[in-house]
């Protein structure tokens, strides 16, 4: 009887992904980034991005030298910024500390910035051909059905668990296929709904399977109710100009360009005197624009202001004004995208 690992490993050989465009390379730096860019984030969503992203920066020399705001400007809309500002990091600790060199120890792997140990263990066996264990989303609801697995799988309890039977069932050569299976069962055959367990390499095996518990395992994370916000983007617009501040890293849309933001929109008026000297006239607001978080569901109320006296603070550093079509194409966060199409076609 073939083992666990022989079977995902002739399954992908015959079945298996082989032509996404960081296959069939050793250069730790593609595989790097395609590691932090499918983190989170689907394979379709990430292949536009990664190409864009190495047409501009084609090695780790040119994002080490590249300024934040141009390496957000090609992240921006694939979301989860923090990624981005991290592969940034991390590149510049690299030629500091490992003179350009992308490390190949996986200690020095996961130290990096934004590399955590099933990333590394990623990198480690598609650059280096290095035996290390994986458990990312997909591969644990593998594991919690072919095991049978009880437990919500972001408790630590249940997280150790997977890690030691991600270790065991680690092969002995093959690594490369093996990894590579794990991730393509979960991404097209294990999905989290309609799993196609016919196709599945795993299927004589399977405990979810064989005790009919697929739509139970993995076992889902105990619910709560999301949380709801709120706030008012500021619009201020003067000479067909609309102005952006850059937002403080770390936090939520950490390094990008945004509209200031206020809490009420009653407030607009005395704030922006305040911070940028502006007096404005209102314009009224545009239709809200909702945005999910993995913690909580926004509320967006974007306000239309026209400047008619401004100070010069509003020209300082961390301020920009451009008109709404050069502003789509800057650093910013997908609702803010939204909202500027929205100027742009007015």
């Amino acid at each position: 009887m073939q083992s666990f690992a022989a079977r995902v490993i002739e399954w992908q050989r015959q079945s298996g992904r082989h032509d996404l465009p960081w296959q069939r390379t050793r250069d730790p730096f593609r595989i790097w980034l395609s590691e932090i860019m499918l983190q989170q984030t689907q394979v379709a969503a990430v292949v536009p991005y990664y190409t864009r992203f190495l047409a501009r920066f084609p090695d780790l020399a040119s994002l080490a030298s590249a300024a934040e705001d141009d390496v957000l400007a090609l992240w921006s809309g694939l979301g989860y910024y923090a990624r981005a500002r991290n592969l940034h990091r991390a590149a510049r600790a690299i030629v500091e500390r490992h003179g350009g060199a992308f490390p190949e120890a996986f200690d020095d792997i996961v130290a990096l910035p934004g590399i955590g140990r099933s990333t590394a263990g990623a990198i480690a066996v598609f650059a280096f051909g290095a035996p290390h264990p994986i458990l990312d989303g997909n591969v644990k609801r593998v594991f919690a059905r072919a095991l049978g697995i009880e437990g919500y799988p972001g408790e630590k309890k249940i997280e150790t668990a997977m890690w030691a039977h991600a270790g065991a069932l680690l092969p002995p050569g093959d690594v490369e296929a093996y990894t590579q299976g794990l991730m393509d069962l979960g991404a097209g055959v294990c999905t989290r709904s309609r799993p196609r367990c016919a196709s599945c390499p795993l299927q004589d095996e399977c405990v979810a399977r064989r005790e009919n518990r697929i739509a139970l395992l993995p076992t889902p994370r105990p619910k709560k109710p999301l949380p709801e916000k709120s706030t008012v983007m500021l619009i201020l617009q003067r000479n067909r100009e609309i102005l952006l501040e850059k937002r403080p890293a770390p936090g939520i849309w950490g390094g990008l360009w945004s509209f200031p933001e206020i809490a009420h929109l009653g407030d607009a008026a005395g704030v922006l005197r305040t911070r940028f000297g502006a007096e404005v006239m209102t314009e009224g607001t545009l239709a809200a624009v909702r945005h999910g978080f993995t913690h909580y569901a926004l509320t967006i109320t974007p306000a239309l202001l026209r400047v008619t006296r401004l100070e010069r603070r509003a020209h300082s550093p961390g301020h920009i004004w451009l008109t709404p079509a050069d502003a789509i194409n800057a650093a910013i966060p997908a609702p803010v995208r939204e909202i500027l199409r929205r100027l742009d076609r007015d």
